[in-house]
């Protein structure tokens, strides 16, 4: 399980001054521009009881993002969220986390006055566990953020659902499932992600990062990582799970103080060691992910060999030599990859894991790099669809994560790098 620093936890009740929106008190019954009823615990909430509705979202009119004046959800009765799900069978589950089970849903979306069942609409809702510590805090800060921000490379939180002791969050189902599953993910029904994907995919990643880091609230996300990027069917990268995230600094301050969460291996050393978190502790984390699609490792196993434990303390020194970088680089790739375009993330990915904050890229310069390395010229040669297996050292079982984003499905039983909580 995460090893835990011991510094106070947060008050469930104290997130008005992190969060996007306002407390609101709800006494009563709300009901959404969809029909739902969602009966109030009688708690003080962040939430927004009259907001809006709109399945397909906004992202496509407003392709650079934008925050939203207030939160566009529906909100749902735990009974509309047992028929999606077939009243939660085990069979519709897609992972599970310290928050609590993932199921895959669908919606029976009526047509209006005639009773008739439309298409429906794909979701995936994410139940919290009673049990989880943590939970409620996480809840109320993904309706707080996902609910007013709105990009095409954030994943889109449809709405809510929260009825005495039950609450819930209905997300736009992804297609592809995770980063996570494709680089680490064994068998048949994974295949090795090429080349001209992976750059794809870390430039829709950044462009999110970017967003919320440029927006009017600045927005730090604290627990970057390979699982909290979901794919959509085409490998449009969404980021999800913002249960840790933080209003950025006060122009005045160049970082805000606050209780060490996220993930070993991903999480910046300023961060684990003092508590300050920067908005460019998220670039650090984008560092990791940029050398996990290098290579196609784990950012923690401790399995691997000792001194291999942490991959960016073992990979580092090779980043910098193009013969070096070649002898770590993800044997899924069959060598199918133009040299000097890996060369290139390389280095960005040395400037993301600089030691200093300040030396850090800014996420929009890093976009900017990504962004001319896929423009030149060299292109990947798409693998084979069925490669050689990878070695047993590259996808041996971690240590169990305490707390992980899942709304999207598992293809293997591996274990992931223990959440700091």
């Amino acid at each position: 399980m995460g090893i835990c620093w011991g510094s106070p936890a947060e008050s469930p009740t104290g997130l008005t001054t992190d969060h996007l929106s306002t407390v609101r008190s709800n006494t009563a019954s709300n009901t959404s521009s969809g029909g739902s009823t969602a009966a109030s615990s009688g708690a003080s909430s962040n939430i927004s009881g009259n907001s809006l509705f709109s399945a397909s979202g906004g992202d496509e009119s407003y392709p650079n993002g934008m925050i939203l004046p207030q939160p566009n959800l529906r909100i749902f009765s735990f009974l509309e969220m047992k028929a999606a799900t077939r009243n939660f069978r085990s069979d519709t589950v897609l992972g599970e986390g310290g928050f609590g089970k993932v199921f895959k849903g669908l919606l029976d979306e009526r047509e209006k006055g005639q009773g008739k069942s439309g298409n429906g609409t794909v979701i995936a809702v994410k139940k919290l566990n009673s049990e989880s510590f943590q939970g409620f805090e996480e809840w109320q800060s993904e309706v707080n953020f996902l609910g007013r921000l709105s990009h095409p490379n954030l994943v889109k939180l449809l709405g809510y659902c929260w009825e005495e002791k039950e609450l819930l969050l209905v997300y736009e189902f992804m297609q592809k499932g995770s980063l996570e599953n494709h680089l680490f993910g064994r068998g048949s029904a994974v295949q090795p992600l090429p080349w001209d994907i992976r750059l794809k995919i870390v430039i829709g990643a950044a462009k999110g990062l970017t967003f919320l880091h440029t927006s009017e609230k600045q927005v730090i996300y604290r627990d970057f990582k390979a699982s909290n990027i979901l794919l959509d069917g085409s490998y449009n990268a969404k980021i999800s799970d913002f249960g840790l995230a933080k209003l950025g600094p006060s122009e005045s301050q160049s970082h805000v103080t606050t209780r060490v969460m996220g993930t070993y291996g991903y999480a910046a050393p300023e961060y684990v060691a003092t508590g300050h978190l920067y908005v460019k502790s998220d670039v650090y984390g984008f560092g990791v992910v940029l050398v996990e699609i290098l290579t196609g490792l784990h950012a923690v196993d401790t399995n691997r060999p000792s001194g291999r434990h942490n991959l960016v303390d073992w990979i580092k020194p090779h980043l910098c030599d193009k013969r070096n970088l070649k002898s770590v680089m993800d044997s899924r790739l069959e060598g199918k990859y133009p040299s000097k375009a890996a060369f290139r993330v390389a280095q960005l990915a040395l400037n993301c894991l600089g030691p200093e904050p300040k030396h850090r890229p800014s996420m929009h310069e890093v976009v900017e790099a990504l962004e001319r390395i896929e423009a030149a010229n060299e292109k990947a040669v798409e693998p084979r669809r069925h490669s050689g297996l990878p070695t047993n050292q590259r996808h041996s079982r971690q240590q169990p994560l305490h707390h992980r984003s899942a709304l999207h499905p598992r293809q293997d039983g591996s274990r992931y790098p223990p959440r700091l909580k």
